[in-house]
């Protein structure tokens, strides 16, 4: 029997898990048996032949030298563009991302096994070309991943297994992370999770707080010497360790070149207390706008490292008038959940006996985080509109179609925009173009004003859309895949050594 696997690929730490022999969710350590990976890819030239090397090591790297190493390219995953210059190549974030996803499969090998099928968590708030990017890491790290799966429904499906039969009614997820923070308000019963509504903010994380307080300590430094820094002297990675001793204590004392700066907790919560305040605006938003209350409420689950920061947790405390629960560790829950993920959308034939009973009650609804359109023309007043087709709520898989029609005679093709927005605006200034090309039309002499061009856009459980423009008449289409073309692939990127 194959494994089933879950990853989290996050922006500062990554997790991998499995389900084990007895049916549960078990986190396999890293070879220097951590169970978390710093998501950090360095390159070292060994005997004249260039290595990746993703972890500890690359992670110290990359505070004093970025040229040699990369990190937080998970906020960057969207930007199918970018090019990173690392050793004597450049990769997208896509193939930084395959390194990470490499080195949590190599190092888990032994305890995994064979693997049947894996599931890679991200981010509710992604945008597609992000999550297509993902599934595209997956793929060149020689992954079968069926499936992606947001974070936050991750974590609710891993507490509802932790719970059983416990959980009974309307819960909330709220992740912050390394980079993004996500907030999810759920129903449970009978061990089936439904996804009511999430929200989130895309640049709110840890890293946000390390450099706050990079800032804070770098100011107090230049206070007391005119002796200038490098990042040898002092970096984020110095910043991030003082931020987890300001966790446990009221103060803490950080050696920078030759000083010694003490920061209190205090200075600390007033550096970043209005990125949490956001994400208070977040968690209103999304528990009114799926017609909740606070109190509607029952328990509130924390996910994430930096829910650590006491200051979050007294946030997350003072919003629900409830302690927010965390009985397992927040960097691991949702590898754990992508692990269960895994095994109740994968092939049931696959899974041994322990297995199958183990998640026979557990059942996951996940819906549209975004509203996905197309940009036509207002017949009556000759305007530019975005009609909306698949909403933001709806349950997934979700498939619609909707007729149009062209808007003058002989006419020769058909402009398509598909967009992306938070909200269903019409206004396409307010909206993101995704994708944008034409439909070529059979016979322009025989086209008239009005007639049907059928567009269908079909979201999977992968959350990546894809979408059909028809000629009904002659029943030529464009099938776009938004993935297509998007990706410039490395050259060789097979012969890369990752270790």
């Amino acid at each position: 029997m194959g494994s089933f696997v879950g990853i989290d690929l996050g922006t500062s730490y990554s997790c991998i898990a499995y389900i084990d022999s007895t049916g549960r969710p078990k986190v396999v350590p890293n070879k220097d048996g951590e169970n978390i990976t710093p998501s950090v890819v360095a390159i070292q030239n060994i005997n004249g032949e260039e290595v990746v090397e993703v972890g500890t090591w690359a992670y110290e790297t990359w505070g004093f030298d970025k040229d040699k190493a990369h990190a937080r390219f998970k906020k960057q995953m969207h930007d199918t563009e970018l090019q990173i210059n690392l050793g004597s190549r450049s990769y997208t974030p896509a193939e930084l991302s395959s390194f990470v996803l490499t080195k949590l499969i190599q190092d888990s090998k032994n305890t995994i096994g064979d693997i049947e099928e894996v599931v890679i968590s991200i981010p509710a708030n992604f945008p597609n070309e992000a999550r297509e990017a993902t599934l595209r890491a997956g793929d060149l790290a020689g992954l079968k991943v069926n499936f992606i799966v947001n974070e936050p429904t991750a974590a609710a499906l891993y507490y509802s297994f932790l719970n059983q039969e416990a959980l009974d009614g309307t819960y909330a997820v709220y992740d912050l992370g390394g980079g993004t923070f996500d907030f999810s308000v759920i129903d449970v019963k009978n061990n089936e999770v439904t996804v009511l509504n999430s929200e989130g903010i895309q640049e709110c994380g840890g890293d946000d707080f390390d450099k706050l307080l990079y800032d804070i300590i770098l100011t107090k430094y230049n206070e007391l010497s005119d002796v200038k820094l490098d990042d040898l002297d002092f970096n984020l990675t110095h910043a991030e360790k003082a931020k987890r001793s300001l966790s446990s204590k009221e103060q803490t004392l950080i050696k920078v070149g030759k000083e010694i700066i003490e920061v209190t907790r205090d200075e600390f919560n007033s550096a970043i207390k209005s990125k949490v305040i956001q994400t208070k605006v977040q968690v209103q938003k999304a528990i009114n706008d799926c017609g909740k209350e606070i109190s509607d409420i029952q328990q509130v689950y924390l996910v994430g490292g930096s829910t650590r920061v006491p200051l979050v947790r007294e946030t997350v405390e003072d919003i629900f008038k409830k302690q927010p629960v965390q009985s397992v560790n927040p960097d691991e829950v949702v590898a754990l959940g992508a692990a269960l993920y895994a095994a109740v959308k994968g092939d049931k034939t696959k899974q041994n006996e322990a297995t199958k009973a183990s998640i026979s009650k557990l059942q996951v609804q996940d819906i549209s985080n975004k509203c996905f359109g197309v940009i036509i023309i207002d017949v009556l007043t000759g305007e530019y509109i975005n009609s909306v087709l698949i909403y933001k709520g709806d349950k997934l898989p979700s498939k619609i179609k909707k007729t149009y029609s062209v808007v003058r005679d002989q006419q020769d093709h058909v402009d398509i925009k598909i967009t992306e927005s938070i909200v269903p605006e019409e206004n396409p200034e307010f909206v993101r173009i995704v994708w944008e090309g034409r439909l070529e039309l059979s016979n322009p002499k025989e086209v008239s004003s009005g007639d049907p061009v059928d567009v269908t856009y079909s979201y999977d459980d992968n959350q990546v859309m894809q979408c059909e423009f028809k000629e009904n008449k002659s029943g030529i289409s464009k099938k776009v895949k938004l993935d297509l073309n998007k990706f410039s692939k490395s050259n060789k990127i097979d012969d890369i050594k990752v270790i």
